[in-house]
């Protein structure tokens, strides 16, 4: 099966990776279905139900959206791919945030509460989300599987919640699952033709963390080059620049975060 994607109009379709020439025409008015579909019986019917998953899936981030409007709550989802360290840096985020603002996560992973445990202790709500179990193991989230986890959050005593969504470049950027921005984390040790390779992700997103820049003395990156294509794919995300072993450049992102609140309050004043 091709990737599949959502146009700016809301339309649904696939595509087959092997199909160098395929060009985009929206003006038929039949299923668009691209690349080789004879395989799969049911190949006349995928546009549909991906459009009716999509549908489902929008009307529950809504209503996510919706509760978390209700209780006052901030919500970003917080996406990289696996090993760019994105639950470090979400870590040192919420022990810098803890004076000022009452954090929770919904914390994704395929399977283990290792992540969880991490963010143990840092005076976060936490709700584990395992997609093994019961979800076919996604490799992301979605927006029911969000409002699922945020049954285990207290979100009227709560200012910012965070999503950790499965680690992955791909399938999380595809899914909205009610945040109020999007963030993802990416580091120094993955290339710089990622934005150009995995645009759709680098496309969606409000601000991106470089990490690991304690390790580019050490590494054949180029920065400045890894940037313009960040640019060229996304002229309009925040860029940080962060080592979240040092927690240098940290303070910029925590600033960004912090700026998505318009009077973020000292808790330690509200007891």
């Amino acid at each position: 099966m091709g990737r599949f994607h959502r146009h700016e109009d809301g339309t649904v379709h696939s595509h087959d990776h092997g199909d160098e020439d395929h060009v985009h025409d929206h003006g038929h008015d039949h299923p668009e279905l691209v690349g080789d579909n004879s395989a799969y019986e049911t190949f006349g019917e995928r546009v549909e139900i991906l459009e009716r998953i999509f549908d489902e899936n929008d009307a529950a981030a809504a209503a996510n959206r919706a509760a978390f409007d209700a209780a006052g709550v901030v919500a970003i989802n917080l996406m990289s791919s696996p090993g760019a360290g994105k639950t470090t840096v979400l870590a040192r985020t919420l022990a810098a945030l803890a004076p000022t603002l009452r954090c929770g996560v919904v914390e994704g992973d395929i399977e283990t509460s290792i992540d969880a445990d991490r963010l143990d202790g840092f005076g976060a709500q936490i709700s584990l989300l395992n997609t093994g179990n019961g979800f076919g193991g996604e490799c992301h989230l979605d927006a029911p599987m969000v409002a699922r986890a945020l049954r285990g959050l207290d979100l009227a005593t709560l200012d910012v919640v965070f999503v950790e969504n499965v680690g992955n470049l791909v399938c999380p950027a595809e899914f909205d699952v009610g945040a109020h921005a999007r963030a993802m984390v990416t580091s120094v040790t993955e290339g710089e033709d990622k934005p150009l390779k995995y645009p759709v992700m680098f496309r969606s997103v409000d601000a991106v963390v470089i990490n690991k820049m304690d390790l580019l003395p050490h590494l054949d990156f180029d920065l400045e080059l890894f940037e313009r294509n960040i640019r060229q794919i996304n002229p309009h995300a925040q860029v940080f620049r962060a080592s979240a072993r040092s927690g240098e450049g940290l303070d910029a992102w925590v600033a960004w975060v912090t700026s998505q609140f318009r009077a973020p309050r000292d808790v330690t004043k509200e007891e």
